[in-house]
Protein backbone atom coordinates (compact mmCIF):
# COMPACT_ATOMS: atom_id res chain seq x y z
CA UNK A 1 0.00 0.00 0.00
CA UNK A 2 1.22 3.53 -0.80
CA UNK A 3 1.64 6.35 1.68
CA UNK A 4 -1.19 8.89 1.94
CA UNK A 5 0.77 11.64 0.18
CA UNK A 6 1.27 9.48 -2.95
CA UNK A 7 -2.34 8.30 -3.03
CA UNK A 8 -3.54 11.88 -3.34
CA UNK A 9 -1.32 12.55 -6.33
CA UNK A 10 -2.65 9.67 -8.41
CA UNK A 11 -4.98 10.43 -11.32
CA UNK A 12 -8.65 10.00 -10.62
CA UNK A 13 -10.70 7.90 -13.01
CA UNK A 14 -13.79 9.67 -14.19
CA UNK A 15 -16.78 7.74 -15.26
CA UNK A 16 -19.01 10.41 -16.82
CA UNK A 17 -18.97 11.29 -20.51
CA UNK A 18 -17.73 14.64 -21.74
CA UNK A 19 -20.26 16.75 -23.56
CA UNK A 20 -19.22 18.21 -26.91
CA UNK A 21 -18.16 21.86 -26.63
CA UNK A 22 -20.53 24.37 -28.24
CA UNK A 23 -18.93 26.82 -30.62
CA UNK A 24 -21.58 29.47 -30.23
CA UNK A 25 -23.51 30.40 -27.15
CA UNK A 26 -26.76 32.17 -27.71
CA UNK A 27 -27.02 33.85 -24.33
CA UNK A 28 -30.30 32.08 -23.59
CA UNK A 29 -30.70 29.75 -20.61
CA UNK A 30 -29.90 26.06 -21.26
CA UNK A 31 -33.40 24.95 -20.42
CA UNK A 32 -34.95 26.70 -23.44
CA UNK A 33 -34.74 25.13 -26.86
CA UNK A 34 -33.23 27.35 -29.53
CA UNK A 35 -34.31 26.95 -33.11
CA UNK A 36 -32.01 27.62 -36.06
CA UNK A 37 -33.64 30.94 -37.00
CA UNK A 38 -33.13 32.39 -33.51
CA UNK A 39 -29.54 31.24 -33.44
CA UNK A 40 -28.91 32.69 -36.91
CA UNK A 41 -30.49 36.01 -35.97
CA UNK A 42 -28.40 36.18 -32.78
CA UNK A 43 -25.22 35.46 -34.72
CA UNK A 44 -26.17 38.00 -37.37
CA UNK A 45 -26.84 40.62 -34.69
CA UNK A 46 -23.45 39.97 -33.08
CA UNK A 47 -21.75 40.22 -36.48
CA UNK A 48 -23.52 43.52 -37.19
CA UNK A 49 -22.46 44.90 -33.81
CA UNK A 50 -18.85 43.85 -34.48
CA UNK A 51 -18.95 45.47 -37.95
CA UNK A 52 -20.40 48.64 -36.43
CA UNK A 53 -17.55 48.83 -33.91
CA UNK A 54 -14.96 48.23 -36.65
CA UNK A 55 -16.50 50.89 -38.88
CA UNK A 56 -16.55 53.41 -35.99
CA UNK A 57 -12.87 52.71 -35.29
CA UNK A 58 -12.04 53.10 -38.99
CA UNK A 59 -14.03 56.35 -39.14
CA UNK A 60 -12.17 57.73 -36.13
CA UNK A 61 -8.84 56.79 -37.70
CA UNK A 62 -9.82 58.50 -40.96
CA UNK A 63 -10.96 61.62 -39.10
CA UNK A 64 -7.66 61.66 -37.23
CA UNK A 65 -5.69 61.42 -40.46
CA UNK A 66 -7.80 64.17 -42.04
CA UNK A 67 -7.20 66.38 -38.98
CA UNK A 68 -3.43 65.77 -39.14
CA UNK A 69 -3.43 66.54 -42.87
CA UNK A 70 -5.48 69.72 -42.41
CA UNK A 71 -3.19 70.96 -39.64
CA UNK A 72 -0.14 70.20 -41.76
CA UNK A 73 -1.60 72.17 -44.66
CA UNK A 74 -2.44 75.04 -42.32
CA UNK A 75 1.11 75.11 -40.96
CA UNK A 76 2.49 74.93 -44.49
CA UNK A 77 0.28 77.86 -45.53
CA UNK A 78 1.40 79.96 -42.57
CA UNK A 79 5.06 79.21 -43.25
CA UNK A 80 4.60 80.10 -46.92
CA UNK A 81 2.89 83.37 -45.98
CA UNK A 82 5.81 84.26 -43.67
CA UNK A 83 8.28 83.48 -46.46
CA UNK A 84 6.40 85.72 -48.90
CA UNK A 85 6.34 88.56 -46.32
CA UNK A 86 10.07 88.20 -45.68
CA UNK A 87 10.76 88.08 -49.41
CA UNK A 88 8.79 91.27 -50.04
CA UNK A 89 10.61 92.99 -47.17
CA UNK A 90 13.99 91.90 -48.54
CA UNK A 91 13.02 93.08 -52.04
CA UNK A 92 12.07 96.53 -50.73
CA UNK A 93 15.30 96.84 -48.71
CA UNK A 94 17.31 95.68 -51.72
CA UNK A 95 15.64 98.32 -53.91
CA UNK A 96 16.43 101.16 -51.48
CA UNK A 97 20.00 99.95 -50.99
CA UNK A 98 20.47 99.65 -54.77
CA UNK A 99 19.38 103.29 -55.21
CA UNK A 100 21.78 104.32 -52.46
CA UNK A 101 24.59 102.35 -54.13
CA UNK A 102 23.96 104.05 -57.47
CA UNK A 103 24.11 107.50 -55.85
CA UNK A 104 27.31 106.61 -53.99
CA UNK A 105 28.89 105.28 -57.19
CA UNK A 106 28.07 108.53 -58.96
CA UNK A 107 29.62 110.60 -56.18
CA UNK A 108 32.68 108.32 -56.16
CA UNK A 109 33.05 108.70 -59.93
CA UNK A 110 32.77 112.47 -59.56
CA UNK A 111 35.83 112.43 -57.29
CA UNK A 112 38.02 111.37 -60.21
CA UNK A 113 36.87 114.08 -62.60
CA UNK A 114 38.52 117.50 -62.97
CA UNK A 115 37.93 119.50 -59.79
CA UNK A 116 36.57 116.48 -57.91
CA UNK A 117 38.74 117.04 -54.85
CA UNK A 118 37.46 120.59 -54.57
CA UNK A 119 33.85 119.42 -54.80
CA UNK A 120 34.53 116.88 -52.05
CA UNK A 121 35.84 119.60 -49.75
CA UNK A 122 32.87 121.83 -50.60
CA UNK A 123 30.37 119.04 -49.85
CA UNK A 124 31.75 118.35 -46.37
CA UNK A 125 30.14 120.23 -43.49
CA UNK A 126 33.37 120.73 -41.62
CA UNK A 127 34.66 124.26 -41.29
CA UNK A 128 38.38 124.54 -41.00
CA UNK A 129 39.91 127.87 -40.40
CA UNK A 130 42.51 128.86 -42.98
CA UNK A 131 45.47 128.88 -40.58
CA UNK A 132 44.82 125.34 -39.28
CA UNK A 133 46.22 122.10 -40.59
CA UNK A 134 44.07 118.99 -40.80
CA UNK A 135 45.69 115.85 -39.42
CA UNK A 136 44.30 112.45 -40.33
CA UNK A 137 45.37 109.59 -38.09
CA UNK A 138 45.56 106.15 -39.57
Amino acid sequence: MLPASLEDSRPVKRSHKRLPHKKYRSGLPKSEKVDAATLASTLQLQEQQRELIYSIVALLMKLGLIAVGALSLLNLGLASHKRVDRHSEIVSVLGSESLRLVSLQKSFDNLFTIGGDRRLMDENDQWITPNRVRVIWR
